[in-house]
């Protein structure tokens, strides 16, 4: 079993898995929030998704309200947000917790993975990246400060697709 085993839902509440929502391609999993200084990412992460998409590859959003409540929408918000400011078309999720007690399988698998400045654990902010290949092993993890059109992730992300 892999993290592309584990069930999740989608933003629209409907049960999926993460291997349903990448359609086991490689992705981008990334922890998002509408209300916080990082959020124009939205705009780069939905580019990197339309440029690579048609290579076999997805981001996938992973709303999370556990850094200073800068996610407080309702699914439906969330996706209204997305979509009418940033025309969000990549898979997403409902709202999960990515540390502490309450948090997701997935993260769970993901946090045990150091990014490039050799730290792992606990997801730092709204906007950590986690490049995983079609298998769901984790390959790289990005900082929230990283962009998603950053030559780093481009050159991770077409390495996957070669």
């Amino acid at each position: 079993m892999t993290i592309l085993d584990e069930p999740v839902a989608r933003l629209d509440g409907t049960p999926a898995t993460l291997h349903e929502l990448t359609g086991g391609r490689p992705a981008l999993l990334v922890n998002v929030a509408s209300k916080c200084g990082l959020t124009p990412q939205y705009a780069g992460l939905e580019r990197l998704h339309e440029t690579y998409a048609p290579r076999g590859f997805t981001v996938v959003g992973l709303p999370c309200n556990q850094f200073m409540g800068q996610e407080p929408g309702t699914s439906e918000e969330i996706a209204e947000f997305c979509s009418a400011t940033y025309g969000v078309t990549f898979p997403m999720t409902e709202k999960i917790e990515v540390n502490g007690e309450g948090r997701h399988p997935i993260y769970a698998e993901l946090t045990q993975v150091a990014d490039e400045n050799g730290t792992a654990g606990d997801v730092q902010w709204n906007f950590e990246k986690f490049l995983v290949d079609g298998d769901g092993k984790v390959v790289a993890r990005f900082s929230p400060q990283v962009e998603p059109e950053d030559e780093r992730i481009v050159a991770a992300v077409t390495a996957l697709l070669a």
